[in-house]
C-alpha cells in the first residue's frame, strides 16, 4: 500500500490542478474564461494554479487575440498527460486495494 501512495502526484493532490488537467487531457485547446467559468474560480486563484501546472511543463500557453480581444488558451503537454495518467493509475490502485 504505501508504494500506491508514493505514486500519487503531489502536484494533483489540489482539487483545482485535478480539474483542470481533467478538463485538458479531453480536449486540444482550452481557453482561460472556459477553465474559470467551469471549475468556478476567480481570475487569480486559477492563474496560480495553471502557473504551477506550467512551470513543471504540465501545460502550454498559447496567447493570441480574437479580433482585438486578448485570449489565452491551454493544453496538455506529453509529459502533463503522461503524469497524469500514472496518478489515476495509482488512485485507481489504491481504490482496488481498500
Amino acid at each position: 500500500m504505501k508504494d500506491i501512495i508514493l505514486r500519487l502526484n503531489k502536484l494533483f493532490e489540489s482539487r483545482i490542478r485535478l480539474g483542470i488537467m481533467s478538463i485538458l487531457v479531453v480536449n486540444d485547446w482550452v481557453d482561460f474564461k472556459y477553465l474559470k467559468e467551469t471549475l468556478d474560480l476567480t481570475d487569480g486563484n486559477l492563474a496560480s494554479h495553471l502557473h504551477s501546472l506550467e512551470k513543471n511543463n504540465y501545460i502550454h500557453v498559447r496567447k493570441g487575440f480574437i479580433g482585438r480581444k486578448p485570449n489565452t488558451s491551454f493544453s496538455v503537454t506529453d509529459v502533463g498527460r503522461k503524469e497524469f495518467k500514472l496518478h489515476l493509475n495509482a488512485l485507481e490502485r489504491l481504490i482496488k486495494n481498500i
